[in-house]
């Protein structure tokens, strides 16, 4: 629900600013202004903050009245003073502490779209690599689209945005789908904060695309010239008959995987065994497995954290579970393909 009780929200029309006092339903809230309670739809309402920082006054202090037919209409303008691109957007929300100073209670998330083209998009949150927020919808040209709220003790938690957009009306010449991400450490989150009170701006962005990319240009090879030259060409359609055969089952501890591993490192253990996965995980599409079960043991969770990490970017991965197994307990991973 974008709206909650006790949030500050502006009238479209009449340019007031009340608060939200009862959700009504999915469409209206409850709304105060100057002591009097109306109900409102949620389109005729807006959060305050980017007015306050970043709209022009509508009208100016004058003692006489001025009507709105009487007011000469400016050129549209953008509302963001943002370069074109597809940006992520912070919107720090200020409170005060016992001390009077300012400090941030929350963020209020927006996907702001500067490009002459709408997008279908699906957007992701994690913290500390566990998923937390999931949205799809579409965002219009030359707009914002509010995502959502996040506390800001939360923000200490490496969170991750991930982003997935595709074409409203799909172009040849276009990519299919196009993914973004944007990874946070507190340090950075600070800075930006630090920056924008200097500046005196409301919000802080982080850019996710300048614009939508075409489609690859597959290169075109000669084969003739290859076979000529003594390589061995094999039909595409056949090509799982050349490959090693796939496991339905890989086990990563690396005592199955080197005879002299004793001597390893932690990091170049986890090098083989990320290797060893990618090489099994390759095979298991290349021969369209329909599932894969990866061995990953218990241990402090760094090889399984990682390979969640890979599966999530892999568009042939249905969905993958790390569940209690009669056979593995909880050390493995069980991955279900959808080509």
């Amino acid at each position: 629900m974008k709206y909650q009780p006790g949030d500050k929200v502006l009238m479209l029309h009449s340019n007031e600013e009340g608060e939200v006092v009862e959700i009504i339903n999915d469409k209206m809230v409850m709304v105060e202004v100057s002591g009097v309670r109306f109900p409102v739809y949620m389109d005729q309402i807006d959060f305050p903050y980017f007015k306050r920082f970043s709209e022009k006054k509508l009208f100016e202090k004058k003692k006489e009245k001025k009507y709105i037919d009487d007011i000469k209409k400016e050129k549209a303008t953008s509302k963001y003073k943002v370069s074109d691109g597809v940006w992520l957007a912070f919107l720090p929300v200020f409170d005060k502490d016992v001390f009077d100073d300012d400090v941030v209670e929350s963020f209020k998330l927006y996907l702001i779209n500067q490009t002459e083209q709408p997008y279908n998009f699906s957007y992701w949150i994690s913290f500390a690599g566990a998923p937390d927020f999931e949205l799809k919808n579409q965002v219009f040209s030359f707009t914002d689209f509010y995502l959502h709220d996040v506390p800001f003790e939360q923000m200490n938690d490496a969170p991750k945005f991930e982003f997935e957009f595709s074409l409203v009306t799909p172009d040849k010449k276009k990519a299919e789908y196009f993914e973004a991400s944007i990874k946070l450490k507190a340090k950075q989150l600070f800075q930006k904060i630090e920056e924008i009170k200097l500046k005196n701006e409301p919000t802080f962005s982080y850019k996710l695309f300048e614009s939508y990319p075409d489609v690859a240009v597959q290169e075109k090879y000669d084969f003739a010239k290859l076979s000529g030259a003594g390589y061995r060409i094999y039909d595409a359609s056949k090509a799982a008959q050349n490959l090693e055969p796939a496991r339905s089952v890989i086990d990563l501890h690396i005592e199955k995987l080197s005879d002299d591993w004793k001597h390893l490192s932690n990091f170049e253990i986890l090098t083989i065994q990320l290797k060893t996965f990618e090489k099994y995980y390759y095979l298991a599409t290349a021969h369209h497995q329909p599932n894969l079960i990866v061995i990953h043991g218990v241990g402090s969770g760094k090889l399984k954290d990682e390979i969640h990490e890979i599966l999530k970017t892999k568009k042939e991965v249905k969905t993958f579970v790390n569940q209690y197994h009669p056979n593995f307990g909880y050390g493995a991973t069980e991955i279900y393909f959808g080509y």
